[in-house]
């Protein structure tokens, strides 16, 4: 097991190595000058080249590169050019905003994908099975910023069910949070249904399959019994692995839904900061998102090893 975690962590920060290498090419070679942009068209060819040398730009990419890797080590990231704010604490004021998303949105999907997979399992081929998977389909296949503005329209302007737009922190009003991020969440957990469904569909109707299914029916074992003690559990593995995905992903796929709905996270920070040309902010942003992203994936392949005894055993991937 040690071996297995060993292996992911070190995959884990060669990943996390070149995506920040990359990015940081990108946005070195992408059309803007930063001096310009900071410092308007009017200035001075003197006061371009001596902020371009306070911000490193004279200096090769390898250098600069490798300088910025070191201070963000230590979480420097610099100041940003439209907050004027130190970046790390942009970050941090933002994340609640992301983290309550991803965490409210993954819930929802799980528990609705979970329910419906396990009704599309136990009637497999039936009329039941094939309503639940076109219906999670078509739902899944709506664009997530026109789902978004429908909803916007219909439970927070005619309904006035939810907040028009704005977030509320949970330390100043629990019901407050709530109201603010329970339809954006949905919105995000729509979109993963289709997928999930069929994952914990799949996997369960496998394991109905299995031999030990039915050894319970010949020992005269409770379906229900059966179900939750033997079937669950084999499969839950496939959907674990599934779930840690889906949440990396809408970590960094909240931008359209923050937007919309006006909720000051990580992927409107993002946004802002690719209008706006803001390097440092965009260089803390995409470094932050890898690693969260990173994170979740190490997370998932350890949350995989414990479940399933083949890795657990032999310290590898299963066979």
């Amino acid at each position: 097991m040690l071996k297995y975690a060993l292996k992911r962590l070190l995959s884990s920060l060669a990943v996390i190595f070149f995506v920040t290498l990359i990015t940081f090419f990108v946005i070195s070679v992408i059309p803007g000058d930063q001096a310009i942009l900071a410092l308007g068209l009017d200035a001075t060819q003197e006061s371009l080249d001596t902020l371009r040398s306070s911000l490193g730009l004279d200096r090769p990419f390898v250098v600069r590169y490798f300088e910025w890797l070191v201070d963000a080590i230590k979480l420097n990231f610099g100041y940003s050019a439209v907050y004027g704010e130190s970046v790390v604490k942009l970050i941090a004021s933002r994340l609640p905003v992301t983290f309550s998303l991803t965490v409210f949105s993954i819930l929802i999907a799980s528990i609705f994908s979970s329910l419906l997979g396990l009704i599309a399992a136990l009637n497999k081929g039936k009329v039941s099975d094939g309503i639940i998977r076109t219906s999670v389909l078509v739902i899944s296949s709506l664009p997530s910023f026109w789902v978004s503005l429908i909803a916007l329209i219909v439970f927070c302007g005619k309904l006035n069910l939810f907040p028009v737009n704005g977030y509320i922190a949970p330390n100043e009003s629990f019901f407050g949070f709530l109201r603010s991020i329970t339809l954006a969440s949905f919105i995000l957990a729509f979109g993963e249904l289709a997928l999930m469904t069929r994952m914990f569909r799949s996997s369960l109707v496998r394991s109905l399959a299995d031999d030990y299914m039915i050894s319970c029916d010949v020992k005269g074992l409770k379906r229900s019994r059966a179900l939750l003690h033997y079937a669950a559990r084999s499969a839950i593995i496939a959907p674990i692995t599934l779930i840690g995905n889906q949440a990396a992903k809408l970590f960094g796929g909240t931008v359209i839904v923050e937007t919309v709905f006006s909720l000051p996270g990580i992927g409107r920070l993002l946004l802002v900061s690719v209008e706006q040309h803001d390097i440092a902010l965009l260089e803390g942003v995409v470094l932050f998102i890898t690693l969260m992203v990173v994170l979740m994936n190490f997370l998932t392949d350890m949350s995989v090893a414990l479940a399933d005894p083949l890795i657990r055993l032999s310290g590898g991937e299963a066979k």
